[in-house]
C-alpha cells in the first residue's frame, strides 16, 4: 500500500513508512516524532529561530533506536545509501542528531560468530578455528565503530563499498607507510616517535582519501578516518595476536584479543577520525593544497592526536588500563564536537541554499 502522507510504497509486513515514519496503529504521533532510518526533527527545529537552534548531544536520544525492533528492509535501504541515485541533495539533509542503531546488530553478529570460534577451538581444540577467531575478534570491535560513524554521517553521500574498499586498502596502506617511518626512526624509537610515525602515517592515507572535493564535510572526514583508523587497529591486533599464540599461549591470544577490541575506539579509529575530519574542517570546497596542512586548525588537532598516541604507549606504572579508558574517553569528547561541528556545517549550508536557491547543492 501507499503511504497516505508521502506516497512511498509500504510493503506489506512493514508497519510504518520507511521513507516518513507515518504508522496508522500510532495515530497519538507526530510525524517528527517518528521518522525513518537516522534522523528525528525536534519539534521545535522549525519554529526556533535558527541563532538559537542547538544540535548539542543528547546521549539518551541519540541512542534511543538501539533496543527496538527494525525489520531488514530498514536494514537493506540503509546499506543503499550513498550511490549516485540515493546520495540526497543538501537541502535535503536534516541537522539534527542521528539515532543509530545498525552497528549495535553487527557487534552482536560479530560477538556470536567470535564465541562459535571460540568454542572451537577452547572447547574441541581445533586450530582450524584459530585464523578466523583471530580475523573476527580483530575486527568486530573496530568495524562496529566504524558502523556508528557510517550512520552518524548525516549527509549519507558514501557507499557501504566505498568504506569497506577504505578499511582494507586505507588500513594496509597506512601500515606500509607507519614501517618505512619506522625505518627512518629505527634509531630512535620511543613512545612519541611511534605517535609520530603512525599517525602521520594514518593522516597521509587518510587525506588521499578525503582529498576530493566530493568528500567535502566534516562528517565526511570523521568516517573515512574512522575507516582508515578501523583497519590500522584491526590489523595490528591480528598482528598481535598472532604473536601472543606463537610466543605465549591461548590465554595470551584471548586476553590479547579482548583488551585491544576494548580499547579499540578510543585509539586508532578515534584519532584517525578526528584527523579526517580537521582536514574537512580546513580544506572545505577548495581543492587540496599542501599548504592547508599548516593552518593552525589542522595542526591543533593532528598534534593533539599525536600526544594522546604517545601517552597511551607510554609505560608508566599502572597506567593500563586507567590511563587508556580516560585518553578514550577524552578521544571521544572530541569526536562528539567534531560530530556537532559537522551538523552545524550541514545547518550553514542549508540556510545558505534557503537564501540563494540558485546556488548549486553539491553533496
Amino acid at each position: 500500500m501507499k503511504c497516505p502522507q508521502c506516497a512511498y510504497v509500504i510493503p506489506d509486513e512493514v508497519k510504518s513508512c520507511l521513507n516518513c515514519g507515518y504508522s496508522s496503529n500510532s495515530p497519538d504521533k507526530t510525524v517528527e516524532e517518528r521518522n525513518s532510518l537516522f534522523y528525528e526533527f525536534a519539534h521545535f527545529v522549525d519554529m526556533v529561530p535558527r541563532v538559537e537552534r542547538s544540535v548539542e548531544p543528547k546521549f539518551r536520544n541519540i541512542l534511543s533506536r538501539v533496543f527496538r525492533r527494525h525489520s531488514e528492509l530498514e536494514a537493506e535501504r540503509l546499506f543503499i545509501v550513498g550511490t549516485a541515485l540515493t546520495t540526497p541533495k543538501i537541502r535535503e539533509v536534516k541537522e539534527t542528531w542521528p539515532k543509530p542503531w545498525l552497528f549495535a546488530r553487527v557487534f552482536l553478529f560479530a560477538l556470536i560468530a567470535y564465541l562459535g570460534l571460540y568454542v572451537g577451538v577452547s572447547l574441541f581444540q581445533n586450530v582450524n578455528f584459530i585464523p578466523g577467531l583471530i580475523i573476527v575478534g580483530a575486527f568486530a570491535v573496530p568495524f562496529t565503530t566504524l558502523i556508528f560513524f557510517w550512520e552518524m554521517n548525516a549527509p549519507q553521500n558514501i557507499a557501504i563499498y566505498r568504506i569497506i574498499y577504505v578499511v582494507f586498502i586505507g588500513g594496509i596502506l597506512s601500515m606500509l607507510v607507519a614501517l618505512v617511518f619506522f625505518d627512518i626512526l629505527k634509531n630512535n624509537i620511543n613512545p612519541i616517535t611511534i605517535g609520530i610515525a603512525e599517525e602521520l602515517a594514518k593522516a597521509v592515507t587518510v587525506i588521499y582519501f578525503v582529498r576530493k572535493l566530493k568528500y567535502r564535510y566534516i562528517l565526511n572526514g570523521l568516517l573515512l578516518g574512522a575507516a582508515v583508523g578501523a583497519g590500522f587497529a584491526a590489523f595490528e591486533t591480528a598482528g598481535y595476536a598472532l604473536r601472543g599464540l606463537i610466543s605465549g599461549s591461548y590465554h595470551t591470544l584471548y586476553t590479547t584479543i579482548l583488551w585491544r577490541s576494548l580499547l579499540a575506539p578510543g585509539g586508532h579509529v578515534a584519532w584517525a577520525a578526528l584527523t579526517g575530519a580537521a582536514f574537512c574542517m580546513i580544506q572545505g570546497d577548495k581543492h587540496f593544497e599542501l599548504n592547508m596542512l599548516i593552518k593552525p586548525k589542522f595542526l591543533r588537532i593532528f598534534i593533539l592526536a599525536i600526544l594522546m598516541h604517545a601517552l597511551w604507549d607510554t609505560p608508566l606504572p599502572g597506567i593500563f588500563p586507567f590511563g587508556q579508558l580516560i585518553l578514550m574517553a577524552a578521544s571521544w569528547i572530541l569526536v562528539f564536537r567534531m560530530m556537532r561541528k559537522g551538523l552545524k556545517e550541514i545547518s550553514e549550508k542549508k540556510w545558505r541554499f534557503t537564501y540563494n536557491p540558485f546556488e548549486p547543492s553539491k553533496i
